[in-house]
């Protein structure tokens, strides 16, 4: 069985600890935690382990968040991956900081690294694993504040949020998406009501 984890972000050392880098920093945390190091490939940095059997891929595109979809494509089919075994990890604005939230499937939220994705995969319907950042910014204010630096306060919850994350993404892997989601969105912030329609 071969699972695709997709971790959203820009490459380059100026983005590196941005907001919007958060799915680079999720999948980090997981491949340290692993012991594996990505070494860089078509489309983006590649790692891989087994995880009880299952071959894991983690992907962090080198396409820019806007183009992610063309990395995406190419290692699904590259890797053989169905669907089901997809997951895209990204930041989230309309969820406030440090909650995680799975979701099945879902509207790309006017996150441009999920509409290339749409596009490019002819489909929403995979899993993906929103990481929230707050609303902190005034109007107008969006792009400033995704391409920003995390303030202390967040820094110094990110480990936690980072392996919370890390561990729902293995429970993705062995238990499937509806057992992920029962444990992993109803840690903070939100009921279970909240994924039903899902």
């Amino acid at each position: 069985m071969n699972y695709l984890i997709v971790g959203l972000g820009n490459i380059g050392a100026e983005y590196a600890s941005t907001r919007h880098n958060m799915g680079f920093m999720v999948l980090d945390a997981l491949a340290g935690a692993s012991n594996i190091v990505f070494q860089t490939e078509r489309y983006g940095d590649i790692a891989t382990f087994s995880l009880k059997g299952r071959k894991v891929t983690l992907l962090k595109p080198s396409t820019y968040v806007n183009l992610s979809g063309k990395a995406v494509r190419y290692w699904m089919e590259e890797m053989n991956v169905p669907m089901e075994n997809l997951l895209v990890v990204l930041d989230d604005i309309a969820i406030p900081f440090g909650t995680i939230r799975m979701r099945k499937r879902g509207s790309d939220g006017g996150h441009n690294g999920l509409k290339s994705i749409d596009y490019c995969l002819i489909s929403d319907d995979y899993a993906r694993l929103r990481i929230g950042l707050g609303h902190g910014f005034g109007e107008g204010g969006q792009i400033d504040f995704v391409l920003g630096e995390l303030i202390p306060e967040e820094k110094e919850i990110l480990p936690e949020v980072l392996s919370t994350a890390s561990e729902a993404i293995k429970s993705f892997v062995l238990e499937g998406v509806d057992n992920a989601m029962n444990k992993y969105n109803t840690k903070r912030h939100h009921s279970s009501e909240d994924h039903k329609s899902e």
